[in-house]
C-alpha cells in the first residue's frame, strides 16, 4: 500500500496554505518541532562534546618544561585528535609541526551542530529557524579537505530540501571516504524528499540513522549494492513503501538492531525497538537471533485506532524467536498477545515462550478489562525471572477488583517456580496495586523493588 504522508509540500507552501485559512502559521512550526524532538529523541548522541572541561593552564601538556603528549606514538595522538569536536581537532595543526599531520591523517568526527554560534546548545529544532547556510558550507568544505576515515558523521541541521546538490556530494564523498557512522536528518520537511540512491554506495557504513527522509527508489539501485558491514539501523519519521524496507534489509545481512519510530524483520536482528510507530500488528515470524523486543505507544487507524491518529490497540504475535529474553513495554489495556509457535513440555504441547527471562509491562490496575489479561501474559513466559511493573493511573476504573478476582485464574508457573524479583514503578499504593503485589509477590529467594 502507498504510504499516506504527512506532509508533501515545501514549507513556504505550507505556511500559504495556512494562512489562507485563517490559521497562525506557527503552529506549523511548532507540530513541526514537536515531531523532530521525537526525531532527535532516538538519534544516537554524538560521541564528542564542545562543552568538555579542558586542563587548567594547560597542566597536561607542559610539565617541568617538557612537552610529554607530543612525544606519544602517531596512533595514539590520532586517537586523541579523533575524538575532538571537528573544528578543536582542526586547530591542533598549529600546536607545532609534530600536531600538523595529525588531523588529516586521523578518523574525523564532524557534528554539524557543533559549528552553531552557540555549539547546538539550544537543541537542533529551533521553532522557525532557518538553514543555515554557513554551517553547511563549513560541512562541505570540511568533507571535501579532509582525506578520511571519516569515524562518525551527524549531519542534522540543514534543510536538505534547499541543498539537494550538497546532500548527493555528501553522500558521494561519505562513500569514497569510508564514514563508518552516518546520522542524517533532513531538517525540517518536507517529510517525503527522497534521499538518493548514492546512499547504498557507503558500504563501510556500521551504524545508519535517517530521520524525515523517504528511503530511496529501490527500483534503480544496482542489484549488487548492499550494506555488508550495517550492523544498525535507524529509521525516525520516515516515509517508506514495505517493497523499500524489505530492500534495505536483504541488503544488510548481518543487521543486529533496527530502529523504527514514527515510521510505517530480519533473521539476524538481536534487538528490534518500535517507538510511536503506526502499526496494527507485529509478527515475529522467524528470528533465531532476536533476543529483545521493545514496542512503546503504538499509533494507528483502522479496526481498533481512531481515524485522527489516536493511541490504538496492537496485535502482538511471537512465532520462532529461541533466543528471546526480552520483551516490554506491554500495555495490558492496548496490546493483546498470541503465541503462534507450539513447545512441547513434558508430552504436551504448548503455546509459549520459555526462553524469555525478562517481561516489561505497563498495567491499569484500576481497570477489570486489562487486569484479567495478565495472568494470560504472564502464562506465555513460564520461566520469567524478572518482571517490571508500570502502573498506570486509569481515567475511569471499571469493574470491582480484588485479591479474589486476581486469582481466578490459578497458579502460574513464573509465579510459582521462577520468579526472582518483580519492580514496581509508578506505585500509588491503591487497593488494586496492593492486591495485585500480593498474588504476584517474588519466590522465597526473591524480593520487591519499587520506585
Amino acid at each position: 500500500m502507498e504510504p499516506q504522508f504527512i506532509i508533501v509540500s515545501n514549507m513556504s507552501d505550507l505556511h500559504a496554505q495556512i494562512e489562507r485559512d485563517g490559521e497562525d502559521p506557527w503552529r506549523l512550526d511548532m507540530g513541526m518541532n514537536v515531531m523532530l524532538y521525537f526525531v532527535y529523541r532516538y538519534i544516537p548522541r554524538p560521541s564528542v562534546s564542545p562543552a568538555a572541561a579542558l586542563s587548567p593552564s594547560g597542566a597536561l601538556w607542559i610539565h617541568q618544561g617538557v612537552d610529554r603528549i607530543s612525544r606519544l606514538p602517531d596512533n595514539l595522538l590520532r586517537n586523541i585528535v579523533s575524538r575532538l569536536p571537528v573544528m578543536d581537532a582542526a586547530r591542533t595543526a598549529a600546536l607545532s609541526s609534530r600536531w600538523r599531520p595529525m588531523w588529516l591523517s586521523a578518523p574525523l568526527t564532524l557534528v554539524d551542530s557543533h559549528l552553531l554560534p552557540d555549539c547546538g546548545a539550544e537543541g537542533p529544532y529551533t521553532i522557525g529557524a532557518p538553514s543555515p547556510r554557513a554551517v553547511t558550507a563549513t560541512v562541505s568544505r570540511v568533507l571535501a579537505a579532509h582525506p578520511g576515515p571519516f569515524r562518525s558523521v551527524h549531519l542534522t541541521c540543514t534543510t536538505m530540501d534547499e541543498h539537494r546538490g550538497e546532500m548527493v556530494r555528501w553522500l558521494n564523498v561519505l562513500a569514497a571516504k569510508g564514514v563508518k557512522e552516518l546520522i542524517f536528518v533532513n531538517h525540517p520537511w518536507p517529510l517525503d524528499l527522497r534521499l538518493p540512491t548514492t546512499l547504498f554506495s557507503c558500504t563501510s557504513l556500521t551504524r545508519l540513522y535517517l530521520g524525515v527522509w523517504r528511503l530511496p527508489d529501490t527500483t534503480v539501485v544496482p542489484h549488487r549494492a548492499t550494506f555488508r558491514n550495517l550492523l544498525e539501523l535507524g529509521l525516525c519519521l520516515s516515509v517508506m513503501e514495505d517493497m523499500d524496507l524489505a530492500f534495505v534489509l536483504e541488503r544488510s545481512p548481518i543487521l543486529e538492531i533496527l530502529v523504527i519510530t514514527g515510521s510505517q524483520t530480519r533473521a539476524s536482528l538481536r534487538c528490534l525497538l518500535l517507538g510511536f510507530t503506526y502499526l496494527e500488528h507485529i509478527e515475529v515470524v522467524d528470528a533465531p537471533c532476536l533476543e529483545r523486543l521493545f514496542q512503546s505507544t503504538t499509533l494507528g487507524h483502522g479496526e481498533h485506532g481512531s481515524e485522527d491518529g489516536e493511541i490504538c490497540r496492537s496485535m502482538i504475535k511471537i512465532g520462532h524467536a529461541p533466543n528471546l529474553r526480552m520483551v516490554g513495554y506491554l500495555e495490558t489495556g492496548d496490546n493483546e498477545i498470541e503465541i503462534t509457535k507450539t513447545v512441547t513440555v513434558a508430552g504436551s504441547k504448548e503455546k509459549i515462550v520459555p526462553s524469555v527471562k525478562i517481561l516489561a509491562m505497563e498495567v491499569q490496575f484500576g481497570v477489570r478489562s486489562a487486569l484479567k489479561k495478565l495472568p494470560g501474559y504472564l502464562r506465555s513466559f513460564p520461566n520469567l525471572e524478572k518482571l517490571h511493573v508500570q502502573s498506570s493511573i486509569a481515567e475511569e476504573p471499571t469493574g470491582k477488583v480484588n485479591l479474589k478476582f486476581l486469582q481466578e485464574g490459578g497458579p502460574i508457573k513464573c509465579v510459582v517456580q521462577t520468579m526472582k524479583k518483580v519492580f514496581f514503578y509508578e506505585f500509588q499504593g491503591s487497593k488494586s496495586e496492593v492486591h495485585r503485589g500480593e498474588s504476584s509477590g517474588a519466590g522465597e529467594d526473591g524480593g520487591c523493588g519499587g520506585q
